[in-house]
């Protein structure tokens, strides 16, 4: 397992975050199993690209790249695939944290070469220090956290959850990058759902592709006080409603809708129920986790609504293409320092239209826990 050499790419894209990316970088240069190489991927901002460069000049495993492609975080994560040297890609929040053992249990789940995929628990650090009391724990993937109804242990999923997740290289051979349009970009409104059209076409792509979560893989991702708020909950899961239009036109909705269908009949309802009967009891937040809850099917379920109108009008659409690979001469040498302006270039990312295919390849054989697809 030791021998198994994972690049880490780290999507930026605002100073404002600047205390976060040196923690985010510091947790992954204090591995127990140490990476080889800490990718921090600029989206198009020349300011913290100069900076960040100056500030991990001296540091060799650390490379500063701009991003290749057009504005967002799957371009960006695309920059940073077509740069890794690692047989293994992980991708870190820019405002996450990642415990000392997060890449030895990621390198523990890819010990059969079936296991394309490797994914981690994402626990919630509240800028207000505890959960808002009407905050539903089902709903913990509006934060970018891992949320109840996800299967515990290390288990088979139809995908991981793009912040705290891990690749085999050849993956992306197999089925190319993440698809633009789709994730988010920078500060507009926050969809998602990348992750989970990339792993689906990997499936297709593999049939006999393993994808895994392992709980013990751990990350603490930072919300700030704004995702605290109702308002943003509305916003972001209207955004995941829009999101996931897209990715049932790309993969059929019988593929991209069949975890949300358990994830709806099951696990909502019982968390329903559960708050109602806290409020009986005079327990605080209960009936307002009760009215969360039905607030975010709602607003889901219209932005599902809308986004597949718009798409069958054609207003709507994302692209994926294959990972290149990076020209030999601009790779930085192992160890070595970044380019002078602290850029490694990547040629753009070729990106032709995704026609909209009818329902997928039926999934691996075997058992495969439901696992939602989203990312704050």
């Amino acid at each position: 397992m030791n021998d198994r050499r994972f690049s880490v790419v780290i999507c930026v894209y605002t100073e404002d975050r600047w205390g976060d990316i040196l923690e985010a970088v510091a947790s992954v240069r204090s591995q127990s199993l140490p990476a080889l190489e800490t990718l921090l991927v600029v989206d198009h901002n020349p300011a913290l690209l100069d900076r960040l460069a100056r500030e991990y000049r001296e540091a060799g495993s650390v490379r500063v790249l701009a991003n290749a492609g057009p504005r967002g975080l799957s371009s960006g994560r695309n920059t940073g695939i077509a740069a890794s040297r690692g047989e293994f890609v992980a991708f870190l929040d820019d405002d996450a944290v990642a415990e000392p053992d997060w890449l030895h249990w990621f390198a523990a789940g890819y010990d059969t070469p079936e296991v394309m995929a490797v994914g981690g628990r994402t626990e919630a650090a509240w800028a207000s220090g505890r959960r808002p009391g009407w905050f539903p724990d089902e709903f913990d993937w509006v934060v970018g956290c891992t949320y109840r109804g996800l299967p515990r242990g290390r288990v088979r999923v139809r995908n991981v959850l793009g912040g705290n997740a891990s690749f085999r290289r050849t993956a992306f051979d197999a089925s190319g990058g993440f698809a633009t349009g789709i994730g988010r970009d920078g500060d507009k409104r926050p969809l998602g759902c990348e992750e989970t059209e990339l792993c689906i076409r990997l499936a297709r792509a593999l049939p006999g592709a393993v994808l895994l979560i392992d709980d013990r893989a751990v990350i603490h991702h930072k919300v700030p006080a704004a995702r605290e708020r109702f308002a943003y909950f509305r916003t972001r899961t209207y955004a995941e409603g829009l999101s996931k239009a897209l990715v049932a036109r790309s993969v059929g909705a019988g593929k991209g809708l069949e975890s949300e269908r358990r994830y709806t009949t099951r696990v909502l309802p019982a968390g329903v129920v559960r708050g109602l009967r806290d409020a009986a009891l005079g327990r605080s937040g209960g009936a307002g986790r009760a009215g969360a809850i039905l607030t975010g099917v709602a607003t889901a379920a219209g932005g599902y609504l809308i986004g597949t109108a718009r798409a069958r009008r054609g207003g709507v659409s994302f692209s994926s293409g294959p990972i290149p690979s990076l020209p030999e001469p601009s790779r930085a040498a192992d160890g070595g320092v970044p380019a002078p302006d602290g850029e490694v270039p990547a040629p753009e990312v070729p990106a032709p239209e995704v026609p909209a295919p009818g329902s997928g390849a039926p999934a691996p054989g075997g058992k495969v826990a439901a696992a939602g697809g989203e990312s704050g």
